[in-house]
Formats: structure tokens, sequence, C-alpha cells
């Protein structure tokens, strides 16, 4: 049971996590002025073109391009929300989504968010390379089932609940072959398994070793205190200046707990989720958390503007 949140919510802005990543995202939004800023800035800190990355979607499964993608184009929209008056009580990042959020929140500058993308993923990348890994969806059934078969799969390896996605989906992480184990006897419970296209045991203990440099890094960023709230994705509690670093540290090797931050958003009065990203992961997994909440995707023209005139 987590603690309830110390302030009131009405509407909570989202930002996407990696796996959200896809050829051409953000293609029809680069006219608008806020989302071809961000992009600039982001070329210009990544050493990338990141709109060309976006565009072609040619290596956006390794982790160093996809966070840069995905980071950037939540940002982007974020800032363009932000231009056309809608201003969020709360922000909620999902794993990547929270550097978003820590600069849409104002904790750190755009600048400094992308800059600490591109050291986490490549930290993330390294590691993941070394120690080879690989995450699952586990479907139709409760958290506590799923902790039962990674215990009883792990079998001396790596396997974990790793995200915290819904009541009825937790995502595994462990070595390839205890991954395995767990999608077989899942479904030998009539369960149902998605392997996630990504590229290491994210939120694992195979990730520790990206701990240290990564701490390392961030002892070097500089951390306001949030203009907006911002809620932690380890313990579904508010990020603070003095124990942010932290958090994202061992957020590494711990998991996504989506599913109380959702809940605690919502005792705290949220009504309205925006995902700011692409592709709606997040948006469906409040619908099944939360059903009774509005939820909106913006990732196009199209959803921008319509939001822009639902809450204006």
């Amino acid at each position: 049971m987590t603690s309830p949140l110390p302030f009131n919510a009405k509407t909570v802005l989202m930002a996407s996590g990696q796996g959200s990543q896809r050829p051409g995202m953000g293609a029809d939004l680069l006219d608008v002025p806020e989302v071809a800023a961000t992009f600039a800035l982001a070329s210009d800190v990544l050493g990338r073109d990141v709109a060309a990355l976006c565009a072609s979607g040619e290596g956006l499964d390794d982790t160093r391009n996809a966070q840069a993608a995905i980071a950037t184009l939540s940002i982007a929209i974020g800032r363009a929300l932000e231009a056309r008056g809608v201003r969020p009580d709360a922000l909620l990042g999902f794993s990547l989504g929270q550097v978003s959020a820590l600069a849409l929140g104002g904790m750190v500058s755009d600048a400094d968010a992308l800059r600490i993308v591109r050291e986490r993923s490549r930290i993330m990348g390294e590691v993941a390379d070394a120690n080879p890994g690989a995450m699952s969806a586990l479907l139709k059934g409760d958290p506590a089932d799923v902790e039962a078969v990674c215990a009883e799969c792990a079998r001396g390896e790596v396997l974990v609940a790793a995200n915290y996605n819904s009541p009825a989906q937790t995502v595994v992480a462990g070595t390839p072959a205890a991954v395995e184990r767990a999608e077989a006897a899942w479904k030998e419970r009539g369960g149902r398994a998605s392997r996630l296209a990504t590229s290491g045991a994210f939120h694992s203990p195979l990730m520790a070793d990206a701990c240290e440099p990564f701490a390392a890094f961030l002892e070097g960023v500089s951390f306001d205190e949030p203009a907006v709230p911002i809620v932690g994705n380890a313990d579904a509690q508010p990020l603070g200046a003095a124990d942010v670093r932290r958090k994202l540290v061992e957020h590494l090797v711990s998991p996504v707990r989506f599913t109380d931050s959702v809940a605690a958003l919502t005792a705290a009065g949220a009504a309205s989720f925006v995902e700011v990203g692409f592709g709606g992961v997040l948006s469906g997994l409040v619908r099944r958390c939360a059903p009774e909440a509005e939820r909106f995707c913006v990732q196009d023209r199209e959803s921008l503007e319509g939001l822009v005139a639902a809450l204006a």
C-alpha cells in the first residue's frame, strides 16, 4: 500500500517509456515550433539527427537510439501543449519517461534531460551488451502469480518482475533462458506471453553494473525542486531534489510500479491522463488500472489539436 500523495491532481501528463518507438513517430509534428526547437536541441546534445532517426526507424530498437527518440518526442509534445495553455497538475513518466518528466516538471533543463538520456542509454546499452537479457509481458494473471512463476523458473538465474503495468499485466526480465522458461510456465497456466523488443533485461539485477557510472554522471547535474509534482516509478511517491539522483539510479535495477502510481494519482483526484509520446501504450494501461478516468494520447497533429480543444 503506497502512502497518499501530498497534493491534489486533476490532469496528469504521462511521458512514454521505451518500447513505444516506431518508424515515422512524430513526423507530422515537426513543423510545430516547439517540436522543431526540441528536435533541433536534441540533435545538438545527442550528436545525431533525431528527426531523421525517427523517420527512418533504422536501429530504433537499440536502447541508445530508442531512448533518444522517445524522450525527445515526449518533451517536444509537452512543450507544444504548454505553449497552448495545457498545464498538468502532476507528471508521471514510465521508466525512461521519468527523465522526460523531469524536464517538463522543471527539475532540469531540456538540455540536461537530454544529456541524462544520452548517458543513461549509453551506459544501459553497454551493460546490456555485456549481460544479455530479455523481457516479456505476462498477460491474464495477477502480479502475485507472476512473482510465483519467477521464483519457480529462475533456477539460479536472474528472473524478476520488472514492470507492474496493470492488475493483469506484469513484465518479467532476466536471462534469455529464464524468461523463456517463465513464458512456457505462464502459458501452461492458461496465460499469454508477449516478448518485448528490448535489447536488455531492464529494471533487473542484470543492470547492476550501470548503477555506479550513472550515479557518477548524475553528480554533475543540477536538480531544482519540481514546479509540477512528479510521481516516481519506484515507489509511487513524489520526486524531490534531495533524493532524485538516488531514485533514478536505484530504478535501473528496481521495478516500474505503474499500477501503484496510477492508483495513487487517482486517489489524489486525477481524472484525466494525457500521454505525450507515441503508440498509446500508457493510455491503454490506464484504461486497465483506472477505467473511469479520461485518457488521451497526443502523438500527432490531430491528437494535439484535439486535446487543446477538449481542455480549452
